[in-house]
């Protein structure tokens, strides 16, 4: 099966917003083996849309298109599908009921109505997230799936009617797994296995990078889902011997959640000291529901002052070294932990810009730290980016500093 993405909005051909949802939609099309050769961009206009859908169809049996089932005029893109196939739209009782059902209570305007008005015939798909429900239109060995633009409607709508849709559509089966990896880039660990990828037919070994991360996607095609996990399973198995080190979990795990994970299993507390990041690094461990059991208490110590006056680093080692430096990170990861009596104490310091650089110590200079039971490693990073790209990679890399550092302690 060849598909197609048609992104449909104004507003992302004038670059007011990222078109995520093609990027969502590219890799669950490859996870489902279904071939993707072309993406397109258009504008709230039919005509314009009607050129598209005709030049898709010609090369693809699947159009997959987000954006413009919008309650406004100019959301078109349901209307104009319908019209492409000949298909009269007509009134969907359950999307009525539901769309009343969510503005129970609260005003409606009028125009909502014309979202639960379908082509005749479609498979309508519901949305649990927004008003605009989506729709799948079948003609002539061709579909079109029509979805919503804002991503936290489109990803559940695809995975819960989509998806199944096309599985269904599929003679194997195929079954993914994810390798999360931190610590190390995209083109070093594909390096790493480099031969595995190249000689690897089924499964297909796939690496995808992520924000201060990396990821395989491994993926089978077989009769069974049985004989996919078989399938998978040596490959994994060599993955690990390779770069077991950098895997922090698989499929659904994120890296926050392996290391609260270790420290709730241990029983272990942990603190937080920043400067540059902010509160970033407590912001993002508290993300993981329970963390209660194992964070205590978030520092932001931004400058001199506080950092002597609430952690204990000393007025020699700032005179000396100055607040960014290891001896600083260090003794503010030890002290965050003996104030707020934990075992853990994480620590964060350095110059994120855009000003404050310096020959000696420039613009992404970092030190991060992490104290175990007082023992304390620091770590020294150059990161590059602005403001916000460094703060938020120095906040991962603390937490992966974090999760080296429970594995030399379950090693021991």
């Amino acid at each position: 099966m060849k598909a197609e993405i048609i992104a449909v909005g104004t507003e992302l051909l004038l670059g007011d917003i990222l078109n995520s949802d093609a990027r969502f939609l590219s890799r669950e099309l490859a996870d489902l083996g279904i071939t993707l050769q072309y993406q397109t961009v258009v504008g709230d206009n039919e005509d314009r849309l009607m050129n598209a859908l005709d030049i898709a169809f010609k090369r693809a049996d699947l159009v997959i298109t987000s954006g413009g089932l919008g309650p406004t005029d100019d959301d078109i893109t349901k209307e104009t599908a319908a019209k492409f196939f000949g298909k009269k739209m007509v009134l969907h009782e359950e999307s009525k009921e539901r769309l009343l059902s969510y503005f129970k209570g609260r005003k409606m305007s009028d125009t909502n109505m014309k979202q639960v008005y379908m082509p005749e015939g479609a498979i309508v798909l519901k949305n649990d997230n927004g008003t605009a429900p989506g729709c799948i239109i079948e003609d002539k060995g061709k579909a079109i799936a029509v979805l919503p633009g804002p991503p936290k409607e489109l990803v559940p709508m695809f995975n819960e009617g989509v998806r199944p849709y096309l599985e269904s559509k599929q003679d194997l089966t195929i079954v993914s797994k994810e390798l999360h990896l931190s610590g190390i880039g995209e083109s070093a660990a594909a390096e790493q296995i480099r031969d595995l990828m190249r000689t690897s037919a089924n499964p297909t070994i796939a690496p995808y990078a992520k924000d201060n991360e990396m990821l395989f996607r491994i993926t089978a095609r077989g009769k069974s889902k049985e004989e996919c996990v078989s399938l998978i399973k040596p490959i994994t198995e060599e993955i690990y011997k390779k770069l077991g080190s950098f895997i922090y979990g698989e499929d659904s795990d994120t890296l926050v959640s392996s290391v609260m994970k270790t420290l709730i299993a241990k029983g272990m507390t942990i603190s937080t000291a920043e400067s540059c990041t902010g509160g970033m690094v407590a912001s993002r461990l508290i993300d993981y529901p329970g963390a209660s059991k194992a964070f205590i208490t978030g520092m932001v110590t931004y400058t001199n002052e506080s950092k002597a006056k609430l952690l204990g680093v000393k007025k020699d080692t700032l005179d000396k070294y100055g607040a960014v430096s290891s001896q600083t990170a260090e003794e503010m990861c030890i002290g965050v932990a003996k104030k707020c009596g934990t075992d853990i104490g994480i620590s964060t310091t350095g110059i994120a810009g855009p000003e404050g650089g310096t020959d000696e110590k420039p613009v992404g200079l970092v030190y991060i730290g992490v104290s175990v039971n007082a023992d304390a490693m620091t770590k020294k990073l150059q990161l590059s980016g602005d403001r916000n790209k460094i703060r938020n990679a120095a906040a991962v890399a603390a937490i992966e500093l974090l999760r080296q550092r429970l594995n030399t302690q379950e090693d021991k």
